[in-house]
């Protein structure tokens, strides 16, 4: 169920480790990288710890590959599972991705988000995926959708009725990337105006209820017409829109903005969560 008042944090990165500490904003969460935190001991712990201490702590995974036909990683999942019990985050999350792929040891991870085929075999096998890891953790998780630079021939759902099932048979939530949207609509050739309108029926697709987490970014476009998710920038006009739709729709739900590359002073973050709090009041 989404909070009946505003919720919204920023991504909490090694450069503002210090300056959120010192100023303490008035944030309703901070979102950290899981596999930045699976070292047994070290600073880096301390940190978390000290920012645990300050605010809730949402945990965002970018290895799982809860896609992977090679199966979950133990050493990855029991890493997990053992910061989950250290920090009790509100949140857990990772991407509807595959990552991994069998060979010799432990195979190899293609250090990257790579998309799924949107069909009922890739569903099946990332329902077990999210099953087997909400049971490792006790817990339900958020899954991710993400921005695709490449697709697979022959898809046979429609990406918000794949995400439908995932949630229905898996019982996690979606955390709704709404910058992605907008992103691959971009890709797939439309003008922001009218990549923001087939975000805004990506949104409407999505039964409520389902939705445990947005998540906003920038985005860059390249000389050659890519647009690309790069979390280096401000958020979108378009975006925003979208965004407003999805809280119209949803109502008010936990959102982070995040900002990964290119990071500016931490007043810019906290400009953008001001107004995600605007637009959810």
């Amino acid at each position: 169920m989404a909070p009946a008042t505003p919720c919204v944090g920023i991504g909490w990165r090694q450069p503002h480790y210090e300056a959120l500490l010192a100023e303490r904003p008035a944030l309703d969460f901070i979102e950290v990288h899981a596999e930045n935190f699976f070292a047994d001991g070290g600073i880096a712990l301390a940190v978390l710890a000290a920012g645990r201490e300050a605010y809730p702590v949402s945990l965002h995974g970018v290895g799982l590959g809860l896609g992977s036909a090679a199966g979950l990683d133990g050493w990855h999942l029991d890493r997990l599972a053992r910061l989950v019990e250290r920090v009790q985050p509100g949140w857990v999350s990772d991407h509807a991705c595959f990552a991994r792929v069998g060979g010799r040891g432990a195979g190899q991870h293609a250090a990257d988000l790579l998309p799924l085929a949107f069909n009922d075999e890739s569903l099946a096998l990332l329902a077990r995926h999210v099953d087997a890891v909400q049971q490792r953790l006790g817990r339900p998780m958020l899954v991710e959708n993400i921005s695709a630079y490449v697709g697979w021939d022959g898809d046979t759902l429609a990406e918000p009725e794949f995400f439908n099932e995932l949630t229905r048979r898996s019982g996690c939530g979606l955390l709704l990337d709404v910058n992605n949207l907008v992103v691959n609509a971009r890709n797939d050739g439309h003008e922001p105006e009218a990549a923001a309108r087939e975000a805004m029926r990506w949104v409407d697709a999505i039964r409520p209820g389902s939705v445990g987490e947005i998540h906003l970014a920038g985005h860059a476009e390249r000389d050659d017409g890519l647009v690309i998710d790069d979390h280096g920038s401000l958020v979108r006009d378009e975006v925003w829109r979208v965004y407003a739709h999805a809280i119209q729709r949803f109502g008010p739900t936990p959102t982070l903005v995040e900002w990964d590359t290119h990071l500016p002073e931490l007043g810019v973050l906290l400009g953008e969560a001001a107004h995600a709090r605007a637009l959810q009041r």
